[in-house]
């Protein structure tokens, strides 16, 4: 057990708003350290979803039908491997619970459905009721929110958390206390205690209580010399070592404001944290959390680090892409890395040349047979012969020359289309109609 004497509670009269660091009237600033922390990669490491919970703070509710969709599109993805451990979903209102009682009835053993409540008693009865195994406990951990917002001191604050904490280990449900705003918090004068108390309970009840880190603004960085509060691997080493809890037991929780939530849990995992929170195409508040998708290819890429992942259905990420598309109606960019549209697309006459010589050159994985997507190319004023070969090559399962003069005909067909003002793509039903009318017309 950790020496409980050597980290306490410091409760403070005034709030510590970091000033120095959170100017406001400023961009925030980012003190580094001289030292580091050692990188010690969880043993296994494993994703959690918020869909249903923060996913749904940005846009329209999801119906219920959706809502068990994307659950069973999930379950589908994850394939029994455990690898998408859990989603969590609101309890506040009847569509909410019908919506979890659904659910349970897929009877997937993954993800596991867990809910998310407010550190009070009467959320707290909500769970109960449901008869879930886990539930999240909002547990706001800086002076911003706890002086601020809740207008309690850290010591009022800490007691009426502890207090639903036990409400929930007397009912034998595991807690899952959400250190909200963690990155503006007061490391030691505020989370290592709290964080201490908890497995002080957690060794009393038998029962394991989870911390997930919330990077609520998303001021965490990946950088081991990075000061606290924002290092993301000096938080998840702090609270391993100096308050005693097992890495298997902490979750990352980010959010997008500086274009740093898929590095960050990334850093979590490398440092000890095993789990990371996430909500599917990254959908959540303000800027979005942490993309589902992209943390499960994450995890491909981290397998010596993990046992996690094992029989994963990787295509179904695309299922998932074109059912937000065609069903819910969601506007994917087209860009974005892994569905968008042009994730796997390219306009460049000399990357198009490039595939044709090996799909390798200009194509990051076999999105073929992982994602069930094929490379494409879309035709512009910059595709050239080359393009239009890998068009014509893929669609008409040919192999014409890019010397072909019926190929170069319908290049200048194209060309013809921009130096007349033309900005758009080409389309695939134009060069259809143009192969057609040029392959028939003239001879080889």
């Amino acid at each position: 057990m950790t020496d409980t004497t050597k980290f306490p509670l410091q409760n403070i009269s005034e709030p510590e708003l970091y000033r120095d660091v959170f100017p406001y009237v400023e961009l925030p600033k980012l003190p580094f350290e001289a030292d580091s922390v050692p990188m010690k990669p969880a043993k296994d490491i494993w994703i959690t979803d918020t869909t249903f919970r923060d996913g749904q703070q940005a846009r329209p509710p999801y119906t219920i039908e959706q809502i068990v969709e994307l659950y069973k599109l999930m379950a589908k993805m994850d394939n029994g491997s455990g690898l998408i451990r859990m989603s969590e979903f609101f309890l506040y209102s009847e569509k909410d619970r019908l919506a979890v009682e659904k659910c349970l009835e897929v009877g997937a053993k993954f993800p596991e459905v867990t809910s998310w409540i407010r550190a009070v008693k009467n959320d707290f009865k909500l769970v109960k009721d449901m008869q879930l195994p886990e539930t999240g406990i909002l547990t706001s951990c800086s002076d911003y929110h706890i002086f601020l917002k809740l207008h309690k001191d850290r010591r009022q604050a800490l007691e009426q958390y502890l207090d639903v904490v036990r409400s929930a280990l007397e009912e034998g449900i595991r807690p899952r206390c959400h250190f909200e705003d963690i990155t503006r918090a007061d490391f030691y004068g505020f989370v290592i205690p709290f964080a201490i108390e908890l497995m002080k309970l957690r060794e009393e009840s038998g029962i394991d209580i989870k911390i997930r880190i919330c990077d609520t603004m998303g001021y965490g960085v990946p950088w081991a010399n990075a000061s606290l509060p924002r290092s993301i691997p000096r938080i998840v080493h702090g609270l391993i070592h100096d308050a005693g809890v097992p890495g298997e037991l902490l979750e990352f929780h980010g959010h997008n404001d500086f274009h740093k939530v898929v590095i960050n849990p990334s850093a979590a995992w490398l440092y000890g944290c095993a789990s990371c929170n996430s909500s599917l195409l990254g959908i959540g508040e303000r800027t979005g959390n942490t993309p589902l998708e992209a943390m499960v290819i994450e995890a491909a890429q981290m397998r010596e680090v993990s046992a996690s992942g094992e029989g994963v259905n990787y295509a179904v990420i695309t299922e998932i892409a074109d059912y937000f598309t065609n069903v819910i109606g969601h506007d994917i960019p087209t860009n974005y890395p892994l569905v968008g549209r042009d994730f796997n697309t390219t306009r460049a006459g000399i990357h198009a040349d490039g595939l044709l010589k090996s799909e390798e050159i200009y194509s990051a994985f076999d999105t073929q047979n992982i994602l069930n997507r094929p490379v494409e190319v879309a035709i512009t004023d910059k595709s050239g012969a080359a393009g239009l070969k890998h068009w014509i090559d893929k669609n008409y399962k040919v192999d014409v020359p890019k010397s072909d003069p019926r190929l170069l005909a319908i290049r200048d067909l194209v060309e013809a289309e921009y130096e007349t003002g033309r900005t758009t793509s080409i389309s695939d039903e134009e060069i259809h109609a143009w192969y057609a009318e040029v392959f028939a017309d003239m001879q080889a």
